[in-house]
Formats: C-alpha cells, sequence, structure tokens
C-alpha cells in the first residue's frame, strides 16, 4: 500500500511539475528524448538492417554446409583468387563418396548453377535467367515452395529428363496468359517441359538471387547443357549441400567428418592445406555484422552526449522542485513523514519525469518505422522498447539522487518555515 502511495503521490507531483511551467520541462526533458531517439533509433535501424541481411541468405537454407571450391566470404589479401582458382572443382565421384560415407549428414545433395540464361517459350523469351541443375534431395537442402505443379521426380533426375520447374516471373512472362503446366520451355535449344511453378518471393533487399528468376532442372540434363561433374578446374562447378542433424550443434561434427571425408578422397597429406572450401551461410551474414557493432557502439556514443545533457535537465527541474515544496517537505515530516518516504518521492517523480522524456524518444523512432526505406524493413523490436524505457529510468534516478537525498535530510522545522 505504502509503494502504491508513494507512485500515485509522484505521479501527481510529476503531472503538476510538468504543468505548471511546461516550456521548461519540455526543454529539460529534450536532451532525454533526443538521447533515447538516437540509441534506439541506430540500434532499430542496425538490428533491422541485420535481420534483412540474413533474411536475404536464406535461399541458402539453414543448418547447412556446402562443399565447393570458393570460399563465400572471400580470401586474405588482394590477391587472394589465385590460391583458389586452381583448385579442383567437386566431382560427382566425391558426392557418391560423401553420399555413400556421410554419418552426420541427414541430407547430402549435388548441385550446380549459371547465370545470364535464355528462356524461349512460343514467341516469348525472358533472359539473364539462373539456371540451376538439382541433385536427389535438392529440395530438402533448398526450400521449394510450389505455386502449381509438381517438384521434380527422383526417376526424372537420375535420368537426366527433360523436365523444368520455373520461377514465378519467367513463367508470368513466358506464359503471361496460358497454364504453364505441360508447356515447353526452350533452354539453350533443348526443350524441356515445364512440370511446376515457384511461388513468389520478391525481391530481397541485397538483391540476391530469387527463385523469381530462375530455372530448375534435373542435375543430369544441367550436365547435357554444360561440363560439370568431373572436378576439372576450368569446368563450369558443381556443390555439395550437407544439411546437419539437429543434434549437432553450430555444425561442429558435420563439418569435421566432411573435412576429413574430402581429404581422404583426394589423398590430400597431414601437411597439406584443404583444396576444398567448407562454406556456411551465416558467415557471411557475420562477416557484415562487425560492421553494425561499429553502427551501435557510435548510436551509444551520440547518444549518450544527449542523455547527459538530458540529465542535468531533470536534475535542475528536480532542484527547482525541492525548493519549491520545501514547506510542504518540512510539513509532511512533522505529520510524521520518514526520511526514505521523501526520498523515494522524489526518485519517483524524477524517474517518471525521464520516462515521459524516453518514451517522446520512442514515439519518434516508431514514427520513422513509418518511413519506407524501399525494401529495407524498420521493425523497432520488443527488446529495443524495453531498452530504452530501462535506460530512461535509470538516467531518472541518475539524475533524482542528489536532489532526493537533499530532500530527505532536510530539517522539517527550518523546512516549514522557509517561503
Amino acid at each position: 500500500m505504502l509503494t502504491l502511495r508513494l507512485i500515485f503521490e509522484s505521479l501527481g507531483f510529476a503531472f503538476r511539475a510538468l504543468k505548471s511551467n511546461l516550456l521548461r520541462t519540455i526543454l529539460s526533458l529534450l536532451g532525454v528524448t533526443i538521447g533515447i531517439f538516437s540509441i534506439i533509433a541506430v540500434l532499430t535501424l542496425v538490428d533491422s538492417l541485420e535481420k534483412n541481411i540474413r533474411d536475404s541468405f536464406n535461399f541458402l537454407g539453414s543448418n547447412v554446409i556446402y562443399v565447393g571450391k570458393w570460399p563465400f566470404t572471400g580470401g586474405n589479401g588482394r590477391d587472394w583468387w589465385k590460391d583458389y582458382i586452381k583448385r579442383p572443382n567437386v566431382s560427382y565421384s566425391e558426392f557418391r563418396f560423401l553420399k555413400a560415407n556421410m554419418k552426420r549428414a541427414e541430407t547430402v545433395a549435388i548441385y550446380a548453377a549459371t547465370g545470364n540464361i535464355t528462356a524461349k517459350a512460343k514467341n516469348s523469351s525472358i533472359n539473364q535467367l539462373n539456371l540451376r541443375g538439382a541433385g536427389i534431395d535438392f529440395d530438402k537442402i533448398f526450400e521449394m515452395n510450389l505455386e502449381m505443379g509438381r517438384y521434380l521426380t527422383n526417376d526424372e533426375i537420375e535420368g537426366g529428363r527433360n523436365v523444368v520447374i520455373l520461377g514465378f516471373e519467367v513463367a508470368k512472362g513466358l506464359f503471361p496468359k496460358d497454364d504453364p503446366i505441360g508447356q515447353q520451355v526452350k533452354i539453350r535449344n533443348l526443350k524441356f517441359n515445364v512440370v511446376g511453378v515457384l511461388k513468389r518471393e520478391g525481391e530481397s533487399f541485397l538483391g540476391t538471387p530469387s527463385n523469381d528468376f530462375g530455372c530448375i532442372i534435373p542435375y543430369e540434363s544441367f550436365r547435357k547443357l554444360y561440363q560439370t561433374g568431373t572436378g576439372r578446374w576450368y569446368e563450369l562447378g558443381s556443390s555439395v549441400g550437407l544439411k546437419g542433424v539437429e543434434t549437432d550443434i553450430g555444425l561442429v561434427e558435420l563439418e569435421n567428418e566432411a573435412r576429413g571425408l574430402m581429404r581422404v578422397k583426394r589423398g590430400l597429406k597431414p601437411i597439406q592445406k584443404d583444396n576444398f572450401a567448407l562454406n556456411r551461410p551465416e558467415a557471411i551474414a557475420n562477416a557484415i555484422g562487425s560492421v553494425f557493432d561499429v553502427l551501435s557502439v557510435a548510436g551509444w556514443i551520440i547518444g549518450g552526449f544527449s542523455m547527459l545533457v538530458g540529465g542535468f535537465g531533470i536534475a535542475n527541474i528536480m532542484f527547482v522542485s525541492v525548493k519549491e515544496r520545501t514547506s510542504v517537505i518540512g510539513l509532511q515530516k512533522s505529520l510524521g513523514a520518514k526520511n526514505y518516504f521523501i526520498l523515494f518521492q522524489f526518485l519517483f517523480e524524477s524517474i517518471f519525469l525521464s520516462l515521459i522524456g524516453g518514451l517522446a524518444g520512442l514515439l519518434l523512432v516508431y514514427l520513422l518505422t513509418l518511413v519506407p526505406f524501399g525494401s529495407l524493413q524498420v521493425i523497432l523490436s520488443f527488446k529495443n522498447i524495453v531498452l530504452g524505457l530501462g535506460v530512461s529510468s535509470v538516467i531518472g534516478l541518475v539524475a533524482g539522487i542528489v536532489p532526493a537525498a537533499m530532500a530527505a535530510r532536510l530539517d522539517p522545522v527550518i523546512a516549514i518555515r522557509a517561503n
């Protein structure tokens, strides 16, 4: 009951202080508002950027390691590519070896890809497409959401049948009025029967490859069009996707097993370096994540100065409030009010005033999220809301502790006689 009484009385005093000199209070709280806005706005933008970037790499799947020739994040030095260009590509025999011997993988699938492809149908054509050759279990590595039709069967994949799954925009461009299922599409002068159409994905934040402008054919059909799967360094490369088991935290066991088997298959000696890459999708986002850390620190520094000014503003309000209510404090003490009651009363008032400034800052951040930023989706998370309110409360507590302590130590007789 005492706590509730303190809270309600402090709310009343804070409201009256706000109302009695509105301009002074607004100017004093402006520092807290700007500080909270600066910090939470930067953190919100950083979190939104990170989320959008990670979502942009969803096309690579999750809980997957990719065995290939090139590392996703490049290498060290200006001419790092010279160390990788003459590496052998992953061969079909290496895929078969991994599939037969991997114990820590739920799925092992081979695939190949290329770009700048032109697809034709009747009098229509569409270019600059991505073409992927999918092995068995490819759909377990990459998520395939179908708008219509079906996925490739194992017989079609193993037999290298001329069938194709079109991306949403490809199907729309080639067959604007007709049902694409059962129609024929020509790719590099080879005819393919359309068996499925993928759902629309839309544009990603980083413009990463989208299935909307892609075609998927069986891996063996892909090999009819391009030389791949022999392992030669100059050919179009294949990759192998390894999906780990859920109990393998961090895919550590899967990565170690894959590295050991690939070294055995390629006959590498213990002192020799790996001549293949084991890639994880999250490595790309983690490489970019260091930039976000710098931005977050910058936001805290900029916001910190504003919060410092805001803290002095709230302290000024509380010193004035103590002076204006000195006689009231003396009367409360003469009626039996304890020192901690007076202390908490002013502390609560200081915190509430700071929270008003913090809420105003959060409101500005929320209004910022309503501004369109193209493909970037800005979201004010619950975590950042709690952080903003928490920082505001701490600033109010620190700014009000000295004035509250002064009020609590006042002598009741002297305080009552004060003007």
